[in-house]
């Protein structure tokens, strides 16, 4: 009789033994389900290159204003601020009279300053002229920003239209990449330097990154043994991002090519030294996309966003039991800004 009742279960066993075999593998192949999205602003017509960080207790997330994504004279910064990352308020709005101001980023100065740098472009009926960086700092508190200035670049520095994209400090000194979109253009070759400042206005040359494919935007981060590393984008020759890594005084440089073609790249160590990246990853139809891995290594694909059409540039707020990503995507039909709350299990990398 015991024979017979186990013999009668031995089919609802199998089944609750394939189950758990295949239950972790379908979580995996679509741990989307698990990241909470939800739009925070879409107060202009085109709202989009977005920046994000915590200073003081509360989040900011800075992005253009704009009536689109090119050209205008038209582009303004705007600042959100939030308390517990789900009510945001607008908090700042930067603007240059004929100024377009472009892809706001986000640092906190030695001083305690919220520090925004952005690209000026000047146009004139429609056809772009020129463009130079501009700076804005806050006070002590984050409730008050400067008006945007030009920064001073050193002598010989800006043979043709500067742009540093994102100024990373270490150590009291801000490192960023200045790539130059005039030298070189026909060619394919825009310089891309490594310039530094103290105060956020002033930059002078470091070195030259000798990278080909048309390198512009740039992420640098530095990892715990105080490694510089850069995240590039490139526009033409095979397209592919590239980890460049190098030591003080940041003069030599060692590159790995990625697997994908990125925009607005931006990335952060995690406590445990991996990679976690942000961009817009160039495939038959552009997305929003989180990268995961190790330096020396390609990065993986991990999660895509919701997001489509004009997308991407995300901001990356790094906390104990969640990644926050700010970025803009236009897949709702109007271009707006979103917050993805992305639990950190989902990004760890053995």
């Amino acid at each position: 009789m015991k024979l017979k009742k186990l013999h009668q279960w031995v089919p609802t066993l199998l089944f609750l033994f394939s189950f758990m075999l295949i239950a972790p593998h379908t979580r995996a192949a679509s741990p989307e389900k698990e990241v909470k999205v939800s739009k925070i602003w879409d107060g202009a017509p085109h709202s989009a290159f977005t920046d994000l960080m915590k200073f003081r207790g509360h989040y900011y997330c800075s992005f253009r204003e704009g009536s689109g994504h090119v050209p205008g004279t038209d582009g303004v910064v705007r600042i959100l601020r939030s308390k517990d990352a789900r009510k945001w308020e607008p908090l700042a709005l930067l603007a240059s009279e004929g100024v377009d101001l472009r892809d706001p980023k986000l640092s906190v100065t030695p001083g305690g300053k919220i520090m925004v740098i952005m690209g000026g472009s000047i146009y004139r009926d429609g056809k772009y002229i020129t463009r130079s960086p501009r700076v804005s700092f806050s006070d002590r508190s984050g409730h008050r920003f400067s008006s945007p200035e030009e920064v001073l670049l050193e002598e010989g520095l800006t043979p043709a239209g500067d742009w540093i994209w994102r100024v990373t400090w270490h150590r009291g000194t801000g490192y960023a990449i200045d790539y130059q979109t005039g030298a070189g253009k026909n060619q394919g070759a825009f310089p891309l330097l490594l310039v530094s400042t103290h105060d956020g206005k002033h930059f002078r040359k470091v070195s030259v990154l000798p990278v080909d494919g048309t390198p512009n935007e740039a992420t640098i981060r530095f990892d715990a043994s105080g490694q510089m590393v850069v995240m590039i984008r490139r526009e033409s020759a095979d397209k592919m991002g590239m980890l460049a890594t190098s030591v003080a005084p940041y003069t030599g440089w060692t590159f790995t090519r990625l697997n994908y073609q990125l925009g607005g790249p931006n990335f952060i160590f995690t406590p445990k030294g991996s990679i976690i990246a942000g961009a817009r990853i160039y495939e038959s139809k552009p997305f929003t996309g989180i990268l995961t891995g190790h330096i020396g290594d390609p990065l993986e694909l991990t999660l895509r966003l919701p997001s489509g059409g004009d997308n991407s540039y995300p901001g990356l707020a790094l906390e104990k039991k969640r990644l926050l990503v700010s970025y803009y995507s236009s897949h709702e039909g109007k271009t707006a800004i979103y917050l993805a709350d992305i639990p950190i299990s989902l990004l760890e990398v053995k």
